[in-house]
């Protein structure tokens, strides 16, 4: 763009008595502003205090399932089994970094918001210019912004020349503000991190620091919302297991010695069954589960931070989302044209000329249209915006200057218009700049016949009038009501007309009048192409989908009716009213417009006081708060801010919403794993405490001992229960609604099946014991030998998809199990360890056959007894 079109050198009309301002790169977004600035001293963003190591692993440590695993880790020390000790304290370790780590990466969300103001600014100080570190700015100076600068601290326009910035991180409005003293205070101020698009000003600081808009977010953030839905329901679980297995170890003691059976023995075999029951296996299955779900999102473009959050997706009852560059491209769009001789589309991506404008059905170029050519030949020379060119930093079009105008250009060129052959043809003479309280923008060009041609875009408020177009009555009439209908429809309009004069000169004060009406032009930021689909699957599978923005309301309106997220206008509130306390119960709406950062904060947590899980997804600084303090946060990667992405737990790489789909997926899945190996791994120790508290009674004083349950437990809770978390996802899984938040992780009937599932694995195990026993077999080996097959068996009846090779490891897990637990009873050396006698062939055959019955009965009552949820 030259440097006549941008403004410089032209003091009439853009610099207003402003001294010079030292040109800075133009074109940055907020999000490419906040990726690259960092500030230091008095003008920061306190960071919150930090906790010394020693007290968050102390704090992970009082996990209540951590500390079952510590008493098991105790007893099996207690035993001698120091191999099975070691397994237990290591996932203790792991677990206990993985979250401090997590905590660790959490606190930068704050830490962040130091990196949203200028690295330097330009003040004027004792009458002068002076480049000084951001930092150093305090309240009272008087600070210079030009195209491209961000806005070093909060404050007052003094003086502003066309000023235009833009506040979509901070407000969520997705179009520009003009800036100008004297005016409302939305618009005669600035905030710190926001960008300068256009034009140039003075600002006085009113507010630094702690003080800022950034500031007063930062003390927004604060800590995350605590554990994660997952973390709850383990933690509880822990509770209760620790209490049951204390009882029913007590039991087991109790009746042993009852019996007369030596002390010493009851309390190695009380204590052996009290680590069996302990399903230490556990947090390793879930490390597992969220890992590979972190991975397969990884492969989607999609990078979990804590990875706690991969789970908690797929607890999410309720997902509410920013619009702006989030369910929005983030850019503007001119999608809608109507001339008086019809109407238009213009399609196409991003600021890409590639497109077309479609009418009646058909692709149409400038040949075939001439209004539309001449009402977009109108908007790219009454425009002051350029397009640059992919480079090596962007594979993209970028717009320099107003999105607005850019959006103009992009349409003009796929109409098939050229920018640099109308300025050669038709040369600017003369302006009157957009002012935002005449809301239009006029100028002049020079015809190559001779005369001008008068170019004028604004507002159609304020150019739909008799005192400027010289069209009859009619005509405005029919451009007012169509104006009215694309703003129902969300789009911001801008009016066009033109007039020819024959003399080469006019008084500046009658150019905008006598001009003909060429058209509307319907522009909005348009919904990206994954959107919809997004919001339809979260519904499919129960999700409640709600819009938070800071943009108007009727934009907000539009944009949800479009997605299906609200269709009536009582759906719909606003900022104000929840300020005023008129907007009532906030879960009782799907759309909420014109919100601040503290009121998206105020939305999530009513939702969550409502008892939802809620997810928040967001890119700008705005919604730092909010994706904080939500259940889950998610932040774009690509037009996010460092804030937002900071604050999230997960990050769509490629800015795709319908990574979110399968995000959920994910999260279910590792849900459903975790499940399937509880009712496995507490079926198998439900099977061991019922056959070492019956046994006794059908005369085995003694089913197991304890070298012998540490084995079974070792071998079945192994590798085959973290091949489990392994599993794939079943093919409903997103038809279902959500688990309610209040479910225990043993919930859904899933107590009954364990109970079920042990109470027949020990039914087996004790049929074949009293058999051996009467026909002076070695029965405890087979009683050995038979329950650890049989959970094996109901290790592969758990599977996801049965008949299929979609989990192979848990295959050979089970394989290599099964073989260990024979060498159990045959090699000379375990049996040693293990107290067991060899068997015949016949026995051996009819206790691997035996095992079969697990996968068979655990298949059936799959199938007869599935989950206890509603379909979404």
């Amino acid at each position: 763009m030259s440097e006549q079109r941008r403004g410089r050198g032209r003091p009439d009309a853009y610099t207003g008595g402003l001294p010079d301002a030292t040109p800075s790169p133009a074109g940055l977004s907020s999000a490419e502003a906040a990726r690259r600035l960092t500030v230091y001293g008095r003008n920061e963003v306190p960071p919150a205090p930090r906790a010394s190591v020693w007290r968050r692993v102390v704090q992970q440590l009082r996990d209540p399932l951590i500390l079952v695993l510590l008493v098991a880790a105790v007893l099996t020390i207690a035993t001698g089994d120091l191999s099975d000790a070691a397994v237990i304290l290591l996932v203790i370790t792991v677990n206990t970094v993985v979250g401090v780590v997590q905590e660790v990466r959490a606190e930068q969300a704050v830490m962040a918001l130091s990196e949203l103001s200028a690295p330097s600014a330009r003040v004027v100080r004792d009458g002068q210019e002076r480049s000084i570190r951001a930092a150093d700015v305090v309240p009272g100076d008087l600070v210079l912004v030009g195209e491209g600068d961000i806005v070093p601290a909060d404050g007052d326009v003094v003086a502003a020349a066309m000023l235009l910035a833009d506040e979509s991180s901070l407000t969520g409005e997705s179009v520009p503000v003009d800036k100008a003293p004297d005016r409302d205070p939305s618009h005669a101020t600035v905030s710190a991190g926001t960008v300068i698009v256009r034009g140039r000003g003075r600002i006085g600081v009113t507010a630094t620091g702690a003080d800022s808009a950034l500031g007063q977010i930062a003390s927004l953030m604060g800590s995350a919302p605590g554990m994660t839905p997952l973390q709850r329901r383990l933690a509880n679980f822990g509770r209760v297991l620790a209490v049951g297995i204390v009882v029913l170890c007590a039991l087991v003691l109790a009746l042993g010695l009852a019996r007369g059976a030596p002390v010493e023995l009851m309390i190695v075999a009380a204590i052996s069954l009290a680590v069996a029951a302990v399903p230490e296996s556990l947090p390793a299955v879930v490390t597992l589960a969220l890992a590979l779900g972190a991975r397969r999102m990884a492969d989607r473009h999609a990078i979990v931070r804590r990875l706690p959050a991969v789970e908690t997706l797929g607890s999410v009852t309720v997902i509410a989302t920013d619009k702006t560059g989030t369910l929005t491209a983030g850019r503007m769009a001119a999608e809608r044209l109507w001339t008086p001789y019809g109407e238009a589309v213009v399609q196409g991506a991003g600021y890409e000329p590639e497109g077309r404008v479609i009418r009646g059905g058909e692709t149409i170029t400038k040949g075939d249209a001439p209004d539309l050519a001449a009402l977009l030949g109108v908007a790219m020379l009454c425009n002051d915006a350029a397009l640059e060119p992919p480079s090596d930093r962007s594979q993209e079009c970028r717009a320099l200057g107003d999105p607005t105008e850019a959006a103009l250009l992009v349409a003009g060129a796929r109409l098939g218009l050229d920018r640099t052959t109308l300025d050669r043809e038709l040369p600017r003479v003369s302006e009157i700049p957009f002012d935002s309280g005449r809301k239009l923008m006029t100028t002049v060009h020079r015809r190559p016949e001779g005369g001008v041609r008068v170019a004028c875009k604004g507002a159609p408020e304020a150019l739909l009038r008799p005192q400027i177009l010289a069209d009859p009555p009619a005509l405005v009439r029919r451009a007012v009501a169509q104006a009215a209908v694309l703003a129902r429809e969300g789009y911001r309009v801008l009016a066009l007309a033109s007039a020819d004069h024959d003399e080469a000169v006019e008084p500046r004060g009658t150019w905008e009048s006598g001009l003909s009406l060429l058209g509307l032009v319907g522009i909005l930021d348009p919904l990206r192409s994954a959107s919809k689909a997004t919001i339809a699957a979260c519904k499919r599978a129960g999700i409640v989908p709600v819009l938070i923005t800071g943009d108007h309301p009727m934009t907000a309106r539009a944009v949800a009716g479009r997605l299906g997220i609200a269709a009536r206008d009582e759906d719909v509130t606003t900022g104000e009213r929840i300020r005023e306390n008129t907007a009532g119960e906030l879960t009782g709406v799907r759309v909420y417009a014109r919100t601040t950062p503290e009121q998206k904060l105020d939305i999530v947590q009513a939702w969550r006081g409502a008892g939802h899980v809620v997810a928040m997804t967001g890119d700008g600084v705005n919604d730092g708060p909010a994706l904080r303090h939500a259940d889950i946060g998610v932040a774009m990667g690509r037009r996010g801010t460092e804030v937002a992405r900071q604050a999230a737990d997960l990050v769509l790489a490629d800015d795709n919403p319908a990574t979110i789909v399968s995000a959920v997926e994910e999260g279910r899945r590792v849900y459903a794993n975790v499940r399937r190996f509880l009712l496995y791994a507490l079926a198998g120790g439900t099977a061991e405490i019922w056959v070492m508290l019956v046994g006794p009674f059908l005369g085995m004083p003694l089913p197991l001992l304890p070298a012998q349950i540490l084995w079974i437990n070792l071998l079945a809770h192994g590798l085959p229960g973290v091949a489990l978390g392994a599993e794939p996802v079943a093919p409903d899984t997103m038809r279902r609604s959500p688990r309610p938040p209040e479910e225990s992780v043993l919930g859904a009937g899933l107590w009954p099946r364990i109970l079920f599932m042990g109470a027949f694995v020990a039914t087996v195990t004790l049929v074949v014991g009293v058999w051996a026993l009467d026909t002076g077999r070695p029965w405890q080996s087979m009683i050995f030998l038979v329950l650890g097959a049989t959970q094996l068996g109901v290790a592969l009846g758990s599977r996801a998809r049965p008949g299929s090779l979609a989990n192979p490891f848990l295959l050979i897990a089970v394989g290599a199990a099964l073989a260990l637990q024979a060498a159990g009873v045959y090699l000379p050396a375990l049996r040693d360890l293990l107290g067991t006698e060899p068997l015949s062939p016949g026995d051996l055959v009819i206790a691997c056959a035996l095992s079969g019955l697990g996968h068979v009965v655990m298949r059936v009552q799959t199938r007869w007894w599935p989950e206890r949820r509603a379909r979404a």
